[in-house]
C-alpha cells in the first residue's frame, strides 16, 4: 500500500524522526487535529507536532530516541511516506531487542532489506510482549522461589520471549 496524506492516518504504524521543536514556528500547518496535533505536508511525507505519542487514535507512532512520551510534552517528528506500514493482526514483521544493561526493550520493524534473521511477530502481540518484558526488568517477586540469580534467570525469559510463541507463564514452569 502506498501512504500519503489522505490515509497515512488509517491503522498504520510508523517510527518518526525527532525534528526541532521550533518548525512549526516558520510553517503554517496544513492540518489541525481536534486533539491540538498539527500536521505539515511535503511531497515525501508528513511534519507532526503533538503531545501525544505511541498510541494515537488507531495508530502506533513512535518518535526515535524517546522510550516514554510524557503527555504533557510536545515534540516535532517527520516520517516519510514510506516509512508508515499497515498496522494489524496479520502482518508478523515486528521483532523485539533487549538491552539487558539498561534493562529496556524496544520494538523493532523488519527492513526489508535486511539479511539478519528475527523471530517475528504481529504488532498485537510484539506489544504484548513488550509489556511482559518491562515487566519482567522492573519486578523481582516473581523470582522468589527459584534458585537462581535474577538477572540469569530474566536473560533466560526475556530471550525465550523474544525468539517463540509460547507463554510467559508457559515459559516460567519449564525453568
Amino acid at each position: 500500500m502506498t501512504y500519503h496524506k489522505f490515509n497515512f492516518y488509517r491503522s498504520t504504524y510508523c517510527e518518526f524522526e525527532m525534528q526541532n521543536i521550533n518548525f512549526f514556528e516558520e510553517m503554517k500547518a496544513h492540518f489541525q487535529s481536534k486533539s491540538g496535533s498539527y500536521y505539515y505536508y511535503t511531497e515525501n511525507g508528513v511534519f507532526r507536532y503533538s503531545n501525544h505519542w505511541g498510541r494515537v487514535a488507531n495508530c502506533r507512532w513512535k518518535i526515535r530516541g524517546i522510550e516514554q512520551y510524557k503527555n504533557q510534552n510536545y515534540y516535532v517528528g517527520y516520517a516519510n511516506w514510506s516509512d508508515f506500514y499497515p498496522l494489524n493482526n496479520t502482518d508478523k514483521v515486528f521483532y523485539l531487542e533487549a538491552d539487558y544493561v539498561e534493562h529496556k526493550v524496544s520494538i523493532k520493524r523488519i527492513q526489508y532489506n535486511s539479511e539478519e534473521a528475527h523471530f517475528l511477530m504481529t504488532s498485537e502481540l510484539a506489544h504484548q510482549r513488550l509489556k511482559q518484558i518491562q515487566s519482567l526488568f522492573k519486578e523481582y517477586k516473581w523470582a522468589r522461589y527459584f534458585e537462581e540469580d535474577i538477572e540469569v534467570l530474566r536473560k533466560r525469559l526475556i530471550d525465550q520471549l523474544i525468539h517463540t510463541n509460547k507463554s510467559l507463564q508457559q515459559l516460567k514452569l519449564e525453568l
